[in-house]
């Protein structure tokens, strides 16, 4: 892994949780959240895998870290050879919640809730996944409390019915 790669996922992934935790207080944080979730799925995720892969990358020893054969296995005899098919649609869906997390509104918390499953997803590739996909889990997750904190200190309210006076009685 080139380091410059590993430097940039970093400060992406300690500007998510410092904005996480402060998002509950700061709309401000909740929007620098936003953009640094965006940042680390369409650079991080979606350019560095178009990169690794249109350059020849091999990610057939990907899940050799697994603890569960069933993955390693699977990886093996299914994702390995048919890597471009597979890393292409990887790259979609990180496309997807990068777009997701600019959108803004309930299309951030979506891409929210799917960057949590991703990241749930990856701790089944080895133990060496668990320390980031956790700390990334609940940063996203202090991110959704925001997310839905905020919209509904901004969503619109109800009017109040307007009532109508009453006729007048007219007296018999």
């Amino acid at each position: 892994m080139p380091v410059p790669w590993l430097v940039f996922w970093s400060v992406t992934e300690l500007v998510i949780m410092v904005a996480a935790v402060w998002s509950w207080w700061s709309p401000r944080a909740m929007h620098v959240g936003r953009f640094a979730v965006a940042t680390l799925f369409l650079a991080g995720g979606a350019l560095f895998n178009t990169l690794h892969l249109t350059t020849g990358g091999d990610y057939a020893g990907f899940a050799d870290a697994s603890y569960l054969p069933f993955v390693t296995d699977t990886w093996r005899a299914v994702v390995a050879p048919h890597q471009h098919l597979f890393i292409s649609l990887l790259i979609a869906f990180e496309v997807g919640v990068g777009v997701l997390m600019l959108s803004g509104d309930r299309w951030t918390r979506l891409g929210l809730v799917a960057a949590i499953g991703f990241h749930v997803g990856l701790m089944f590739f080895g133990w060496l996944y668990y320390p980031f996909s956790i700390a990334m889990i609940i940063s996203f997750a202090l991110l959704l409390r925001a997310e839905r904190r905020h919209a509904g200190a901004t969503a619109p309210t109800a009017l109040p019915r307007q009532s109508t006076p009453a006729a007048p009685r007219h007296a018999a």
